[in-house]
């Protein structure tokens, strides 16, 4: 009898342990199916970068969780800073410069590594935390038709957490669904900026400006600070085209962009807003005096340029610029701004056309009437 009471409780004992692993399985099943419908409804690849880094350490109660991309063209860096998120402050984010480390990682098997933390392979996927951190890690690849794109890196310091002989296919399918998620956000983003972006100068165009000056408004007036609008207009462009041709004009234009960018940061907006004409979005905190001040390092810079034509000859161009500042406590409904501010630094702009161009003209801050005459002045040298 004894016996046969030890049998049974021995029994019992297994039947325990199996109902616990599947309740187990049933809570990692439900957290990857939370997950899994997360993700399939991004929008945006800064989305998907939180989602997998922040979700899934959550989810999953991780104690890191790091996403490597492969970023040859410095595309996703932009992709994501233009969306607001400043990818320096995300140690946990590792943009690659190129495809080697994925390919001396998972090239031979394409398969998840699973196992004790070795500094040797894991050390980079995890470059912000020390050695001895980390027990187990799980580096799981994503790749799509024939190309690795960047892993999602789990770690733990329960060196039971992740081993070489557990399943994987939670972690398959994980690695699978997060790989999809990743190429058609991929090619949305390229999609949505190739239709927002001006082909011949590489900025934005006017879609995409008209599309984010209502945001940037909002954004002011919510956090009640300063917004201003810089037009620009290179002078006498016609003459350019006319004398030099218009590849050189093209020529022009894509120096001039990127002159202008290289003197923006990467939270302000600058785009192409027809012909010869470029409009920028200084982001919020930027009042008129920095503004003017932006202007004119701009203006100077151009002027100092060199810009060569298909026979050698070299150009010097020179812009007009008009400056105008939204204050958050002068303004009413947010499309009624956004349009103000627009016409009033064009109302700049057409002044220092006036006052012989190549020099910078400011309207101070928009008023509701756009009569007044202009209240500062920085000439041009």
């Amino acid at each position: 009898m004894d016996e046969l009471y030890t049998k049974l409780c021995v029994l019992q004992s297994h039947l325990d342990n199996l109902v616990d692993r599947i309740r187990q399985n049933q809570i990692k099943l439900h957290r990857f199916q939370t997950l899994e419908m997360a993700l399939l409804t991004l929008n945006s690849l800064r989305e998907l970068v939180d989602q997998a880094l922040e979700d899934t350490r959550i989810l999953f109660e991780l104690d890191a969780v790091s996403f490597a991309l492969v970023d040859e063209k410095g595309e996703l860096k932009r992709f994501l800073e233009e969306d607001g998120l400043n990818v320096d402050k995300l140690p946990n984010l590792i943009l690659l410069p190129n495809g080697k480390l994925l390919d001396r990682t998972f090239r031979k098997t394409l398969r998840p590594y699973l196992g004790r933390y070795k500094p040797d392979i894991c050390a980079a996927f995890f470059p912000h935390l020390p050695d001895g951190t980390l027990s187990s890690v799980a580096l799981l690849p994503l790749y799509r038709r024939g190309k690795l794109m960047g892993s999602l890196n789990l770690a733990s310091a329960d060196t039971a957490r992740f081993c070489e002989q557990m399943a994987t296919d939670f972690l398959d399918h994980l690695a699978c669904v997060l790989s999809v998620c990743l190429e058609n956000t991929l090619n949305f983003e390229l999609l949505r900026r190739t239709s927002l972006i001006d082909t011949l100068t590489g900025v934005n165009n006017r879609r995409y400006f008209e599309q984010r000056i209502s945001e940037e408004v909002d954004h002011a007036l919510r956090r009640g600070e300063c917004l201003s609008c810089l037009f620009l207009d290179i002078d006498h462009f016609k003459t350019v085209n006319d004398c030099y041709g218009h590849q050189c004009g093209d020529q022009v234009l894509v120096g001039v962009a990127q002159t202008i960018r290289s003197m923006l940061r990467n939270s302000d907006v600058l785009a192409r807003y027809g012909g010869e004409e470029f409009i920028a979005l200084l982001s919020t905190g930027t009042n008129n005096q920095a503004a003017a001040e932006v202007a004119e390092r701009i203006r100077r810079r151009i002027a100092d340029c060199n810009f060569i034509d298909r026979e050698g000859e070299v150009l010097r161009i020179s812009v007009s610029i008009g400056v105008a500042t939204l204050d958050p406590t002068q303004v009413s409904s947010i499309d009624a701004t956004a349009a103000r501010l627009i016409e009033t630094a064009d109302k700049a702009l057409y002044q220092a056309k006036n006052n012989g161009r190549n020099c910078v003209v400011s309207y101070g801050f928009i008023e509701a009437s756009l009569q007044d005459a202009p209240r500062q002045y920085v000439a041009g040298f």
